[in-house]
């Protein structure tokens, strides 16, 4: 028997007339001023059109995960005056919807087991070349690529304009589900945004490439992708991501408005100095009732200040 996609029916559900996004970070670590940045934009650009704002847990890689970040992340949101609109979705709450999804595809022969590492695709360039595509492999310890019949090279990005990939690799069959029996961000960031009716994705630039393999996935189970908008990274004079794997610390908690003008301002929205003197509630309704998608800078990386964070602060 065939069996049916188990993400129509969420499809159906979906908003016709209303905005909404979503803020979806791992719990890998407290937020710092680069998540902020990415967690206010989304938030502006939601609220701005009237819309929802959800958030999002992403808790599907448990070696990378810290005790309680999840908790530090969303107190750390509300403290800086943003307040999402429904109940937060945990990833690890999802896994049979992604297993749904798997099984589906395969049923479709869409998807294969795959034995090649890591490093073996590394030695031959880098670029998988579907080396298992026609094995047929079965058992433990494969990964499970999608057959890449949907290859998007470039795709129209609102903030950074034309974003293009080699073809190579946009003809890549990638990843779904890893090796190490845990699902890939590709397959569970599309699930979830298609269960939650996302309309629009903001985000940083480092997701500017994925981008690419996740809108081959909508076209593979025939669902249009959501909208989406990179702002750019933060990123230090030495030219390092702000990011929790590269030891950003915690933004700190005891000076919101400060923070918050900052981000602002790294956005391109040139708030006034009277805001510092505001309260959190009253500088998030200046910045959603002025904010513009189109003063966002299109660069992708910007040198962010010095100030904006303290690791006084990780609860």
């Amino acid at each position: 028997m065939t069996i049916a996609n188990p993400l129509n029916g969420f499809v159906n559900k979906r908003p016709q007339d209303q905005y909404r996004g979503r803020f979806a970070p791992s719990p890998s670590g407290p937020l710092h001023f680069g998540s902020l940045i990415a967690a206010l934009a989304s938030y502006c650009q939601a609220k701005h059109a009237n819309g929802q704002w959800l958030v999002r847990i992403e808790d599907i890689d448990p070696p990378r995960e810290q005790p309680g970040a999840d908790k530090s992340i969303l107190n750390t949101l509300e403290t800086f005056g943003l307040y999402w609109d429904e109940p937060v979705l945990y990833q690890s709450q999802q896994h049979q919807l992604y297993l749904d999804t798997l099984a589906y595809l395969e049923d479709q022969g869409l998807s294969y087991g795959c034995h090649c590492t890591r490093a073996s695709i590394k030695k031959i360039g880098g670029i998988y070349q579907g080396h298992c595509r026609h094995l047929q492999l079965k058992g433990d310890n494969l990964a499970t690529r999608l057959v890449n019949v949907h290859p998007f090279p470039e795709f129209q990005d609102k903030v950074q304009g034309l974003v293009s990939q080699p073809d190579d690799l946009a003809k890549e069959d990638f990843a779904i589900f890893r090796r190490d029996g845990l699902f890939a961000y590709q397959l569970a960031v599309v699930v979830d945004d298609i269960y939650q009716g996302i309309t629009e994705v903001v985000r940083g630039c480092d997701l500017l490439q994925p981008t690419c393999r996740q809108m081959t996935l909508y076209a593979t189970l025939n669902i249009s992708p959501p909208q989406y908008a990179h702002v750019p990274l933060a990123i230090t004079e030495q030219g390092y991501k702000l990011s929790k794997q590269n030891g950003a610390p915690a933004i700190d908690k005891h000076r919101p408005q400060e923070l918050l003008h900052l981000a602002l301002t790294f956005l391109g929205q040139r708030p006034p100095t009277a805001l510092l003197s505001a309260s959190v509630d009253e500088l998030i309704h200046y910045a959603v009732t002025h904010w513009d998608l189109a003063s966002i800078p299109s660069d992708q990386e910007i040198i962010y200040p010095a100030s904006p964070v303290s690791d006084n602060d990780n609860t």
